[in-house]
């Protein structure tokens, strides 16, 4: 099992922001600013094109429902969807809150932020996803 269905399973903690059956949103441990959430499928797939097309199109409705959660949380201008794939071998949706293209490049200094911001801001997007 690797490391993301672990995290999914909960044997891994993490900052969940959002969930059901299929799918999991919880924060980037390294984010590129507040808000940045992964969004994976429950199941283990390494490529997002693998999956098949309705569950890729449950994915992305999820995602999108996550998206509105993290811009009702976190005031943007929008929130970007980056699809990278190569870090880890499991299907992930990056989902960034932007006030500019700029937010999205993903060779940009990451935050460090303590336990207690990262709870706190998985919180209010949690909050918003559950309205």
């Amino acid at each position: 099992m690797g490391i993301f269905a672990k995290i999914a399973a909960g044997e891994i903690p993490s900052y969940k922001c959002a969930e059901n059956d299929e799918f999991y949103a919880f924060l980037d441990i390294n984010p590129l600013v507040k808000g940045h959430t992964l969004v994976i499928p429950r199941r283990e797939v390494d490529y997002i094109f693998d999956m098949e097309d309705d569950e890729l199109a449950r994915f992305e409705v999820f995602a999108k429902k996550v998206a509105v959660a993290i811009k009702a949380a976190f005031p943007c201008v929008k929130v970007g969807q980056a699809v990278l794939g190569l870090e880890v071998p499991h299907a992930h949706i990056h989902l960034i809150p932007m006030q500019s293209e700029k937010d999205m490049n993903f060779a940009n200094p990451k935050l460090s932020l303590s336990a207690e911001e990262m709870k706190e801001i998985a919180d209010k997007i949690y909050k918003e996803f559950s309205k």
